[in-house]
């Protein structure tokens, strides 16, 4: 375990430039999951909020096909083709790279470009692991809060990835306090209250005016970008700590 140790507390250049060029505050509690981020912007208190919990989330399950049976379907029905006519990259198909859900994409052989053609390029390089990690990002859930004295609070769900936030759920509350429950019955009480429709249900033009409006606040591809990382190191940096509990307990 001794192998394993090393310095967690050294803040990585590009986490610590973040912090010191971002007008928000943070809050990391050693030995908790959940990591909080706070600004004042004019009379709104703004909290980010994320945890390290769905980077071990990802470890788990990291295509998240345990939460999908409809992709276990698809599957079984891709095993079943690749039975009959070799797969999607038998002869007749080249691969075109991955797509963003990481799934192969494929094209009839006669219609790429003889330059394309892995099998013709002598020259072609593939993309490494390393590469393609440096190319994409875990997705990490990103709950932002802004609340107003005597005028409630405004929650907005998203998803960080790839220096890009998206919006999933925006839910207003007159009761600040609803947005950040701390007992069963203010959850009860939570979940009995019209929130709002789905982000995706929204007009055009309004769903682009909450992008900006979260934009405006900070909430933009620099938080986006520096959040999967900061789960990252973060992360480790737990790890760490527990080897030298686990360690500390087994030599006492």
């Amino acid at each position: 375990m001794e192998k394993d140790a090393g310095n967690p507390n050294e803040l990585p250049e590009t986490i610590r430039d973040y912090l010191e060029n971002s007008p928000f505050k943070l809050h990391d509690t050693p030995g908790q999951d959940e990591v909080d981020l706070t600004r004042q912007y004019g009379n709104e208190t703004i909290r980010i909020t994320f945890s390290i919990v769905d980077l071990n989330t990802l470890s788990d399950d990291p295509d998240g096909y345990s939460d999908d049976p409809a992709l276990h379907d698809e599957d079984s029905a891709s095993i079943s083709e690749e039975g009959q006519s070799g797969g999607a990259q038998s002869k007749g198909t080249i691969n075109r790279g991955r797509s963003r859900g990481g799934n192969i994409n494929v094209e009839p052989e006669d219609s790429v470009a003889p330059a394309d053609r892995s099998d013709l390029a002598d020259d072609e390089t593939p993309y490494s692991e390393e590469e393609a990690d440096e190319q994409t990002s875990f997705p990490a859930r990103v709950n932002v809060t802004i609340t107003k004295a005597g005028q409630g609070a405004l929650q907005v769900e998203t998803v960080a990835q790839d220096g890009m936030i998206v919006i999933d759920n925006v839910y207003y509350f007159p009761n600040a306090e609803m947005a950040n429950v701390k007992s069963a019955d203010q959850d009860w009480e939570k979940k009995g209250l019209y929130t709002g429709p789905p982000f995706g249900n929204l007009d055009q033009d309004l769903q682009v005016l909450l992008e900006k409006y979260l934009e405006e606040r900070g909430v933009n591809t620099a938080l986006a970008l520096w959040v999967p990382e900061y789960i990252d190191f973060k992360e480790q940096r737990e790890y760490v700590n527990w080897l030298g509990n686990v360690k500390a307990f087994v030599d006492a």
